[in-house]
Parts: C-alpha cells; structure tokens; sequence
C-alpha cells in the first residue's frame, strides 16, 4: 500500500548521488507504475523533519545509461508518492567560462539534444495530448527557493545557465560543444531531457542542481585537454559534498 502523505521533496539523483546523506528513518519501495519499474527503489524518510524521497536516476549501482532510463516510471512513481516538488541532481560539463569543475549551478533553460526518448505521459493509448506551457522549463519558485537556501547554506551556487541536455553516453565531440556554444548552451549533460517535461506534465514543481563534474571538450583554461574519468569521478564527489546542506536549508525554510 503506497502512502499518500505528500511529500515535502523529492530527490533523483545522478552520476555519483546513489543515495542521500542523512536521510533518517529509511524505508525502501520496491514500487512498479503503468510505465514500467522506476530506475531504482525509491528510499523515503526524514530530513530537518519533513518527509523525503530519494531515487537513483542510474540505479544504485549505475547501470542504467543515460538513454535507456525509464524517466517515465521514476517520476510516476515519485507522483504516487505524494511529491509535489523534486529536485534533479545532475552532473554536467562545464561550457561557459565560468561553469568550472566543482561549481554548482542551478541553470533556468533548456535545450533538448536527445533523441528517441520516451518523453511523454501522452504516448500510450487513449491518453489525452497535454500542450504544456515550457517555455519556462524549470519551477520559477523551487529555483527561487533552492537559491534562497544555497545562500542560507552558505554554499556558493551560479544562478541561470543554459542546460544542454545530448543522448549519451558518450561524451561529446568538439565540434558539438562549440555548436552547443554558439547555441546558447552553458553546460551540457545527458538527463535533464526528458525529466523536467515529464515533471511539468504531471503538474510537478522542477528544479535542477547541476554539479559541473568537468570541462566539456574545447572549453576551459586547456581547451586540448583530454577529459579524464579519474577526474570527473574527483570533482563529482568534491562537489556534491555541498548539496545536502542546500536541501537541509530548503526544508529548513
């Protein structure tokens, strides 16, 4: 029986977020939706008081790549759960000059790469075709909110930024950053796409963290530079150390 006691947040986190720090009175949900099996059980308990859900959008053990996750099922589910508002945590790369490995950003647009993605509730049989209003991708509020705790947290967060989201799972090409550049593009990675359209459908309030884990190819100080794994899986973990306090100080408002 799925408790339907709304959540205060949800979290899916990305490359490197397996589970959330100081998530207490865990209870796991081994959950299926008329999508299919979220990526992950979802793990719910509490944080500064308030009721949380926590899922890996690559599985406990990242095996699911970028193209193949179910984004579907794991925001159907959070839904059933009772989450109004959710949080993406996504690794990116780092395009604009001052998107650098460790920073975080909490970007405020969008451009869509990806390609045959399930990307809508309005696919299956029968249900009706929702236009939703995006122009806006990301929850005006739950942005306003995120930057309002990140300064509370005192943890330095970029406000804005252009979010490029490609197919994965490789890395892109040179000349597919410099086209991202000249596009628009500020950071670029493979899962913001199609899980903030997904969230909008369902009248659920998005917003995304972006944990620059690298400088996309050609860009930085030493644009020749290949782009080390080593690396990444270093910034990554330097840099999401600072996300809980910014959810702590979110629920904490």
């Amino acid at each position: 029986m799925i408790d339907h006691t709304p959540l205060d947040l949800a979290l899916i986190g990305g490359t490197g977020v397996y589970a959330f720090p100081g998530l207490e009175g865990i209870e796991r949900r081994e959950l299926a939706t008329r999508w299919g099996t979220p990526s992950s059980p979802v793990a719910t308990g509490m944080v500064a008081g308030k009721r949380v859900a926590f899922l890996a959008r690559h599985g406990e053990h990242h095996t699911i790549a970028p193209h193949r996750i179910n984004y579907r099922a794991n925001l159907a589910a959070l839904h059933e759960l009772g989450a109004r508002r959710v949080l993406g945590i996504n690794a990116v790369g780092g395009i604009r000059g001052d998107m650098a490995p460790r920073a975080l950003a909490v970007p405020d647009q969008l451009i869509d790469y990806t390609c045959g993605r399930a990307s809508s509730f309005c696919d299956a049989e029968g249900e009706p075709v929702l236009h939703v209003e995006f122009g806006d991708p990301y929850s005006a509020s739950l942005r306003r909110a995120l930057l309002a705790a990140a300064k509370r947290a005192g943890v330095a967060v970029i406000d804005g930024g252009c979010y490029g989201a490609t197919q994965g799972p490789r890395l892109e090409t040179r000349a597919e950053i410099a086209r991202m550049r000249r596009d628009g593009c500020d950071m670029v990675g493979m899962t913001g796409m199609p899980e903030a359209a997904l969230a909008r459908e369902l009248d659920i309030e998005y917003a995304c963290i972006a944990v620059i884990a690298n400088w996309a190819a050609g860009c930085g100080p030493q644009p020749e530079a290949p782009i080390s794994l080593e690396e990444i899986h270093a910034h990554l973990a330097a840099a999401t150390e600072q996300v809980p306090a910014i959810v702590r100080a979110l629920l904490a408002a």
